[in-house]
């Protein structure tokens, strides 16, 4: 649980929905028809399913997708909440992610008539790790090939084992990643034109942007320890804490 506390929340909330929504699924706990994207359940009168449009994301594919799925997704969300400098204030993150969702609803589910999105969601994320990582190399399956080409070779990958409806519907991930890269990076930069997504206020105070303890960084974000009460002891290199880190520096007895 230490552990799980100290990921990324983003990161870590979504993998934990994820994998358990797909145990349930495929545990036969729950219907998986209770969670997929369907338009005339999530607009029927008088209760509409609306919850579909988050649960859509959560679904893994079935057998092993379960674990590879997971570890994907993981993978690369986690890489980027920390280290990616794009999402160095509170709740960037969370903004792309609500971006890609709302793209990949409105091609992948509004115009292809998909039900699961959580593999476009995946790729669209491995597309914005591999920006940011360009040149470094990725281990995929037993393939090792420069990251640039990981979105790319799971688009391919699908392509075989599910075909083309189920890849083009994969893809809309990758519109979606393609662009937030666009509006928040290339044209901004090239074109010279502005930035209008941008995290609100109200969800930089959701992720601790009001709270002294959060710093910003070039890459990522962090937050600074409590700093200890005055009189107390400071650890030292070697592990010691006591009175003696306050004293002064000590003199030998009998010396000059």
């Amino acid at each position: 649980m230490e552990a799980y506390r100290a990921a990324p929340p983003v990161s870590r909330t979504l993998t934990a929905l994820t994998l358990g929504t797909s145990l349930l699924v495929y545990g036969n706990i729950i219907s998986g028809s209770r969670v997929v994207f369907y338009l005339p359940w999530i607009f029927k009168f008088p209760l509409p399913e609306v919850w579909r449009f988050v649960t859509s994301f959560w679904v893994t594919g079935g057998g092993l997708s379960i674990l590879f799925d997971t570890y994907f997704l993981w993978t690369y969300s986690s890489g980027l909440e920390k280290e990616s400098g794009r999402f160095s204030q509170p709740g960037d993150f969370f903004t792309y992610i609500i971006f890609l969702g709302l793209v990949i609803l409105a091609t992948a589910g509004f115009i292809l008539g998909g039900a699961v999105f959580t593999q476009a969601l995946i790729l669209g994320i491995a597309y914005t790790y591999s920006q940011d990582n360009r040149g470094k190399k990725v281990s995929f399956f037993i393939i090792t090939f420069n990251v640039i080409w990981l979105p790319w070779a799971m688009l391919l990958m699908t392509f075989i084992m599910a075909g083309p409806d189920a890849a083009l519907k994969q893809g809309a991930g990758l519109l979606a990643a393609h662009l937030y890269d666009f509006l928040t990076r290339l044209y901004p930069t090239f074109g010279g034109g502005k930035n209008f997504i941008r995290t609100p206020a109200i969800v930089k105070r959701w992720f601790g942007a009001d709270k002294s303890s959060f710093q910003a960084r070039g890459y990522g974000t962090a937050f600074r320890p409590a700093t200890q009460a005055p009189g107390r002891g400071t650890s030292s290199g070697f592990g010691f804490s006591s009175a003696w880190g306050t004293r002064g520096q000590g003199q030998r007895l009998g010396g000059d």
